[in-house]
């Protein structure tokens, strides 16, 4: 599957760019919220090495920057 989005190979540096996008929208307003997180980031765990990655959103680019394009195995359906 080809995504565009952001990727990264330590899981922690995900964690960080999810919490940029969190500080900068105001997320969570209270820990009562339903949202918690503005982004949330995914496991690319069929591919080797495993690689951690944000899909793009208009959003994201204001604190990620600019997207890129990467491919992700996903499993056959069938």
């Amino acid at each position: 599957m080809i995504i565009t989005g952001y990727k990264y190979t330590i899981e922690q540096d995900a964690i960080d760019a999810r919490e940029q996008c969190d500080t900068y929208y105001g997320i969570p307003v209270s820990p009562e919220d339903v949202t918690q997180n503005w982004c949330d980031y995914e496991t690319a765990n069929l591919d080797t090495p495993i690689f951690y990655y944000i899909r793009f959103d208009e959003s994201l680019t204001v604190v990620l920057g600019e997207p890129e394009i990467f491919e992700v195995t996903v499993p056959n359906p069938f």
